[in-house]
């Protein structure tokens, strides 16, 4: 077993690449190893990272025209951006996306999507076997079941595969807080997506333009 440690091994904005897979509405009907809205939050707050540091993001989806479109929150990050749209279930396999991602020339193949156990797994497995540096972003993928998500997890980590959350990923993207050109975009992410760390940071910044009271004796 070939272990992932070393500074080398951490991600980085300019060596990565994202391919959200199958985010649609048929697939979040029967998501139920996660809260349906935590994974529109997740996926959202996943793309707009991306968009700030930079990360060239490849949208695809399966026949959208009956599983429906990829949802807006992520779609509306990449205004006009093409959705490949997909037949085969491996996303791998479809030339389209994989030419998308190798002109991009970036190394670290991040990956998130729904189902875990389905799209995202064959994919993942695939271009590990080809040599691709994988990591999935489980908080931003749902599976139809608990114990589906959970098995798929093992089996990808079992491949090969590195697996994050989304706020890990970002915080590694970040890596420096004298990286000031991504730091005011990452707030705002925070501030909308990060449930109790943007408002504890939101709280911070209310105390800290709150006069102190004079003591009136």
């Amino acid at each position: 077993m070939t272990f992932r440690n070393g500074l080398a091994s951490l991600l980085r904005p300019e060596d990565s690449v994202l391919v959200l897979i199958d985010h649609q509405p048929y697939q979040l009907t029967n998501l139920n190893s996660h809260d349906p809205h935590m994974v529109v939050n997740n996926s959202t707050a996943l793309a707009k990272a991306a968009k700030v540091f930079g990360v060239p993001t490849i949208l695809t989806s399966v026949i959208a025209d009956r599983g429906g479109l990829i949802f807006p929150q992520i779609t509306d990050v990449f205004p006009g951006q093409e959705v490949i749209d997909r037949t085969l279930i491996n996303t791998w396999q479809d030339r389209k996306v994989v030419d998308a991602v190798e002109a991009t020339g970036r190394k670290q193949l991040i990956i998130a999507g729904l189902w875990t156990e389905v799209c995202v797994a064959m994919p993942v497995i695939q271009a590990l076997g080809e040599g691709w540096d994988v990591t999935v972003i489980t908080d931003a993928c749902g599976a139809v079941s608990v114990e589906a998500h959970h098995v798929a997890i093992q089996r990808m980590i079992a491949a090969g595969a590195n697996t994050m959350t989304w706020l890990a990923l970002a915080a590694e993207w970040q890596r420096d807080w004298a990286r000031t050109e991504h730091a005011a975009g990452l707030t705002e992410i925070l501030k909308q997506h990060a449930a109790g760390s943007g408002i504890a940071y939101l709280w911070e910044q209310q105390l800290l333009n709150t006069p102190v009271p004079r003591n009136a004796g």
